[in-house]
């Protein structure tokens, strides 16, 4: 339901020019919309995903519609909207044609959500690092871009909450071919995922013997992220060895940007585990400290609330 939260507020009202804005992040397993009124937040509502990498464009349609509809879509003037997987233009004009139907009458600003994370870190340069079902870094100096990575599960996202499980399960299966007893993240991982030995993880892996053999989806595998920050929290030398493999793959992407660039900062720390997990965030700075980058700060706003720098509004 649309909510009021003026603590959000996204610019001094008094100097804000009146403009109407929405503001929507979307993400893998979610669709995060909000509405600035004279720069202050008026309502926000969260619906299903709209990434047209997650899900169809059926469904997609569904939740910004349902998004959108939540907060208001009357005297909406401009729409700012990140999303995962906005690597051309022809990506930006398939989700564009998707919201114009829902505001037609507001200007419609498609980017990459990384954009998003950087603008929500309160920053103008800088590097955006998302750590979540997928990863993505992307930084700039004020007028030239550099990215890393952010090509999807298939052919990187290491680091993310995917590749953290799918990483998990390996080690689980390599155990088992080596006649070895399940460990405790394989222990651990097993319950998550009701199955009863390491060898079952094939079949749900590949949807075998579903109906159509369609499996558990990237979501599914993402969330068991959790399963591998809680073993490695708590000491367990496989999660933590898997959990130190992916932030250090996600810091050598960060560097490369950086070099790029030739800047050295700020990092900003965005999507559910690059925000959220202290061991994620010592790892990368850990990695990056060496070469003279120590600014790195967790995301502690939502990003789709980076909407009032995009605008101009901060």
């Amino acid at each position: 339901m649309p909510a009021s939260h003026p603590q959000h507020a996204a610019g001094d009202p008094s100097g804000t020019p009146a403009r109407t804005i929405l503001g929507l992040d979307i993400g893998g397993t979610k669709t995060h919309a909000i509405r600035l009124e004279a720069g202050r937040l008026a309502a926000e509502a969260v619906a299903g995903s709209a990434n047209l990498q997650n899900t169809d464009r059926a469904a997609a349609a569904a939740a910004l519609a349902e998004a959108i509809a939540a907060v208001g879509a009357g005297d909406v003037q401009e729409v700012y909207a990140g999303a995962g997987g906005i690597d051309t233009d022809d990506d930006a004009a398939s989700l564009r044609a998707l919201i114009a139907p829902l505001v037609p009458a507001a200007s419609i600003h498609v980017v990459h959500d990384s954009r998003l994370v950087l603008a929500a870190g309160r920053a103008r340069t800088g590097i955006a690092v998302i750590i979540g079902t997928g990863t993505a870094v992307w930084g700039t100096d004020g007028s030239r871009q550099a990215r890393a990575g952010g090509w999807g599960h298939l052919l990187g996202d290491e680091g993310s909450g995917y590749w953290l499980a799918r990483e998990a399960v390996r080690h689980c299966l390599h155990r088992h071919d080596l006649g070895l007893a399940p460990d405790l993240l394989c222990t651990q991982l097993l319950a998550a995922c009701g199955l009863d030995r390491p060898v079952a993880f094939i079949a749900r892996f590949h949807g075998l013997g579903t109906a159509g053999r369609n499996g558990p989806d990237r979501g599914y595998w993402a969330a068991l992220a959790r399963v591998v920050v809680a073993a490695a929290e708590a000491g367990d030398s496989a999660a933590r060895s898997i959990l130190d493999a992916g932030t250090e793959a996600v810091a050598g992407q960060i560097l490369q940007v950086a070099r790029q660039l030739g800047i050295a900062g700020p990092v900003i720390l965005g999507g559910g585990l690059g925000a959220k997990v202290p061991l994620i965030r010592e790892g990368i700075l850990r990695a990056l400290a060496p070469h003279g980058i120590t600014e790195v700060a967790c995301l502690d706003r939502e990003p789709v609330f980076g909407v009032d720098v995009l605008a101009g509004l901060a």
